[in-house]
Formats: structure tokens, sequence, C-alpha cells
């Protein structure tokens, strides 16, 4: 039998953990850091900052006023505009991809004529407007019983209204065979440019201008009006609908305090009810 040997003097030792280990073992404690109003006041101005500068000069929010690009637009829709893609090329911005507004783009720009109205300190007002373009740079245009047709080719164009026995307008409709003139609601400026721009029955594009049509065609106040849009007043595209409202046409006129007041209330009341969810982030082509 095998006896197993104790060496004498060597007893268990017990470990009692003294105060050094025993704050090694505690967990670390994070210190606190509060921050200062200064601190927060220069958050909320940074934030504020790039808020500001995307609005200006990457996009901005657009609303609809009125029908004249029915169906692809409606009264109380709300667009997130790119300012950059089909804007005048910029210097300070050379990495920037930029390209040529082209056929059937969807543009925001600044009207070319102003307003009959003058604005409160007496000066002109130039409104932004949301139109399709129909004719680039040298494009020769024309239109017969509604249909348009760019360098002699009829275009096929299923987003604007169609032209019916109702709705058929001899100046909207056969375009430029009958001359704009302040009786039918054409500008000054325009009816007496006019003629120099139509050339064997066709309007001619001249070098570094647009021609823009609503796609509610008999319901747009539009090139055929006013002219041509210059390259420098091209402002961008819409990208998406970001929220939609169903509003009446004539509610952005009303522009008294007292009117105002009564939309947000009503906004507030039937913001479920009256949203166009259907539309919200609805791609706009």
């Amino acid at each position: 039998m095998t006896k197993k040997k104790t060496v004498a003097g060597k007893q268990p030792t017990e470990v009692q953990a003294g105060p050094a280990l025993a704050e090694k073992d505690a967990a670390p404690q994070k210190e606190e850091v509060e921050e200062t109003p200064y601190e927060a006041v220069a958050s909320i101005c940074s934030v504020l900052v790039v808020g500001l500068f995307i609005l200006t000069f990457l996009a901005q929010n657009y609303v609809i006023p009125s029908g004249s690009m029915e169906k692809t637009l409606l009264v109380g829709d709300h667009l997130m505009v790119d300012r950059i893609t089909v804007a005048p090329p910029t210097k300070w911005m050379p990495l920037v991809h930029y390209r040529e507004p082209k056929h059937g783009d969807v543009i925001v720009f600044i009207k070319p004529a102003p307003e009959p109205q003058l604005d409160s300190d007496g000066k002109p007002q130039y409104f932004f407007l949301v139109k399709r373009l129909i004719g680039v740079p040298g494009d020769h245009i024309r239109l017969n019983n509604g249909i348009v047709s760019i360098n002699g080719v009829a275009q096929s164009q299923p987003l604007a209204a169609p032209t019916t026995a109702d709705n058929y307008t001899p100046f909207l409709d056969e375009f430029p065979s009958i001359p704009p003139d302040a009786s039918i609601g054409a500008v000054d400026t325009w009816s007496v440019a006019f003629p120099k721009y139509v050339k064997d029955g066709e309007l001619v594009v001249p070098p570094d201008m647009f021609f823009m049509m609503g796609d509610n065609r008999h319901n747009s106040f539009d090139s055929r009006y006013w002219g041509f849009v210059p390259r420098a007043n091209i402002v961008g595209r819409p990208l998406f609908n970001y929220w939609s409202f169903i509003t009446p046409e004539d509610q952005y006129d009303q522009t008294g305090l007292g009117d105002r007041m009564g939309w947000m209330l009503h906004v507030v009341t039937h913001f479920v009810g009256d949203t166009r969810w259907s539309r919200t982030f609805h791609m706009i082509r």
C-alpha cells in the first residue's frame, strides 16, 4: 500500500484581498462631463449652418401653388429640389457633376418676366416656377392640334394633358401660328420680340435659352405667354415629393395673417386625413 506523504509545515494558505487588490477588481467609474451652455449653443449653430448650406446650395424645398403641372405635380405637393446638377456651373464647386438641361426634364427656374404687381418696396417680383423643358437651344418647335413637334418630329409626351374638342384653343394648340398679345395675357416684351424667333412657321430657340411648358397644357402660364428662360435662371430639378397635402388652388394667393393662421390650424387638424400618403417620397419624372 502506498501512503501519501505530507510535507511538514506546508499548510494550505488563505489569501485575503487587501485594499489594493479590491481597487483593481472594482469596475472603473466614468467621469461625467457636463456640456457647457457655450458648447450647446455651438452645437446648435453648427447644425443650423450645415442645414442652411444644404438648403442654399445643394437642395431646397418647393411647394406647388398651381395646377399647371397636373397630373405630374399637384397643388400642395412639397418637393425636394436638386440645386446642383442642372444649375449653371460654379467655379467654387469644381468637383460637382453638372449637366445641361435636356428634353423632358422637370425644371425649377426663375420666371423671366416680372409680376404685374410690385413688392412692398416698390421693386419687381420674379417668382419661382416649375415646368417641363420642351425646347433646348437650336430647336425648331411647333404645335399642331396640341401635338408638339421638335425639328419636324412629333413628340410622344404621355404625361401632357391631351387636346380635346372641349379644351382646344388655337393660340395654345397651334403655337406659334397665332402670335401672343396682351389680349390673351401674354407679356408685352414677349409679344414684341416674338416675330424674330419665328422661321417657316416654327419657333427657333436661341442660344442659352430654353422653352418651357406645363403638363396641364390648357391651364399653364408658360413660355407661350412670356418667352424663353435664360440658362442663368435655372435653379434645379425636383427629385421627389416628400409631403403632399390636399390644398385649394387659390390657397397660396391668400397672404393675410388671418388666412395663414386659419390654414395652419386646418393642416394640424386634418394632417392625417388630407395628406396624400401615396405621393410621399414619390419620384418626379
